[in-house]
């Protein structure tokens, strides 16, 4: 571990290629320039992978701007081994193979991540499948256990479910003893989301997932939910929700508008909150990060909780990587192979 004169290393002349937007067409390509250093608080990750999320995509398309203060480069998560550290860094070191959350620049072979930002490398993952943790995992556990603040025995649903949020998310809150159900838009995808721990898993192309719970007893019984689709799902979960509820929106993929009667909100004392992870502090980050490894590492150890990877990309390769994640056709993580 580090010790109390952190290890350095000049940077200032190692190269990194990264993927640049042209800001003209959006198109993608590979760009060489040097390398960050590590500042107070930073290290350096030599990238092995970096996870793609939807944010990559709208920040491609000039909708989701990065902070002033972050890369401009894309890429929230990456995994791979520190070759720098910064002053005041205390827990890692250079060789420490690690996972993490970063303020922007993962699609590159270099990238910086605040230390507190950082979790090892859990037993029996690969790089690979460890470059689809750190986002979802804090993701889930800000939303679900912090914000909704879920109990063992609850019972919690999960829009999106065949997504890397949704597929990690299924897992945690059914190895922290609540009942999870979640909506998906393919057979096979409900299929899969039930064998992970799922009690019912809902085609949403198919059926109402409102009409489904009410049907089986649910209505008014559902007491966390955790929605990234937004728009006609705003009403129905309401009127599925448990008295004293809460509800949490993380996106709104089927917009941000609905015509929404809440009476039920008043009457079942229903809390509808929303966020997102990137607008929080490093020190809020920080103690989610404290927390999964606490609390969530250990079922990530033993197995009973495991990154879905659907398909790994090489760097060279990120335009179709952006292109099948836009199609929605893939189950968990998409990845890219630095």
């Amino acid at each position: 571990m580090a010790g109390a004169w952190p290890w350095r290393l000049d940077v200032s002349t190692l190269p990194r290629r990264y993927v640049a937007i042209n800001p003209d067409d959006q198109s993608l390509s590979i760009e060489q320039d040097t390398s960050p250093t590590p500042g107070q608080g930073e290290v350096l990750i030599a990238v092995a992978a970096a996870g793609l999320n939807r944010g990559d995509l709208l920040q491609r398309l000039g909708l989701y701007p990065p902070p002033a203060d972050a890369s401009p480069i894309m890429g929230l998560e990456v995994s791979g081994t520190i070759c720098a550290v910064g002053s005041d860094v205390q827990g890692w070191q250079v060789g420490d193979a690690v996972c993490a959350l970063t303020h922007g620049g993962g699609y590159a072979d270099h990238a910086i991540a605040p230390a507190g930002q950082c979790l090892p490398i859990p037993a029996g993952l690969g790089m690979e499948e460890a470059a689809a943790l750190p986002e979802a995992l804090l993701t889930v556990w800000h939303n679900i256990f912090q914000r909704a603040a879920m109990q063992p025995g609850e019972k919690v649903l999960i829009h999106g479910g065949a997504s890397g949020i949704g597929t990690l998310g299924i897992q945690m809150v059914h190895a922290m003893g609540a009942e999870v159900y979640t909506t998906a838009g393919t057979a096979d995808k409900c299929r899969a989301l039930e064998s992970m721990g799922a009690t019912r898993a809902i085609n949403y192309r198919e059926e109402d997932f409102e009409q489904v719970l009410t049907e089986d007893g649910l209505k008014d019984q559902i007491n966390v939910i955790l929605d990234m689709v937004g728009g006609d799902f705003i009403q129905k979960n309401i009127n599925i929700a448990a008295a004293d509820a809460r509800i949490v929106n993380i996106a709104f993929i089927r917009g941000f508008q609905a015509e929404v009667n809440f009476a039920p909100l008043l009457i079942k004392r229903i809390t509808l909150s929303g966020s997102t992870l990137r607008a929080q502090n490093f020190e809020q980050k920080a103690i989610m990060t404290r927390e999964i490894r606490q609390h969530i590492y250990p079922h990530l150890e033993k197995g009973s909780v495991k990154p879905v990877v659907d398909r790994v990309f090489e760097l060279a390769d990120v335009a179709q990587a952006h292109d099948y994640m836009q199609s929605g056709a893939h189950m968990g993580k998409i990845i890219l192979r630095i």
